[in-house]
């Protein structure tokens, strides 16, 4: 069925203008960013193809090139995807800047957008001022799918350099689960030995998963 011969009622750009964007489903929402189909298949049953195979927290996560893998998805619809979770990305960054933080699901919340869906192990750095609003975040490591190398240095360099009241240790596994290894127990113990030691203050160390968070703290 072409998008033409649904009913006009019921298309996306008319139920939107009719009813609001928060009475569209997903597959309707992403149908109206997309604007058309392929042969043989409307924009709306690609759309609902799409989010029912894949879902849209997996979508959000895919490649350019994985997403051109797609029956139906060229370059430019495949840009198309990338740029609205960016864009949503990008508005809970601003949202989240100055945020107090009060407890590690507000790490969780802060730091999910920006690294749990990487596909390597970084090391974030939040800087927080001494009402512990965050000044700024900083990767201070990359390193491979399941491991990474981040010395104390790196951790507390700026921290010293811009006179940090205090720090939040955050980083992501890329295979989704959030449970600490032995080298994150061991690395964690050097960061709290550190901090002690130049009298900045490791409020917590965070471990991001796909769905989920550890805290060294709460734990």
């Amino acid at each position: 069925m072409r998008i033409k011969d649904i009913a006009k009622e019921n298309r996306p750009r008319e139920r939107f203008i009719k009813y609001g964007s928060s009475n569209l489903s997903d597959a309707e929402l992403l149908a109206i960013i997309l604007k058309t189909g392929n042969r043989g298949e409307n924009v709306v049953d690609m759309c609902n193809r799409l989010i029912k195979t894949y879902g849209i927290e997996k979508l959000s996560s895919l490649s350019l090139k994985e997403l051109q893998r797609i029956k139906g998805i060229g370059p430019a619809k495949a840009m198309q995807i990338k740029a609205v979770f960016e864009i949503n990305k990008r508005v809970n960054i601003h949202i989240n800047e100055g945020k107090q933080i009060k407890s590690a699901k507000d790490v969780y919340d802060y730091c999910s957008p920006l690294i749990s869906d990487l596909d390597r192990e970084v090391f974030m750095i939040l800087y927080l001022d001494t009402k512990n609003r965050i000044v700024k975040d900083e990767i201070v490591s990359v390193g491979t799918l399941n491991s990474t190398v981040v010395h104390p240095r790196e951790v507390f360099k700026n921290a010293i350099k811009d006179s940090i009241n205090s720090i939040i240790i955050v980083h992501n596994h890329p295979s989704g689960d959030s449970t600490p290894s032995y080298e994150d127990d061991r690395l964690t113990e050097k960061f709290f030995q550190a901090g002690e030691l130049i009298d900045i203050k490791v409020l917590d160390h965070v471990i991001v998963g796909k769905n989920g968070y550890y805290s060294y703290k709460d734990r």
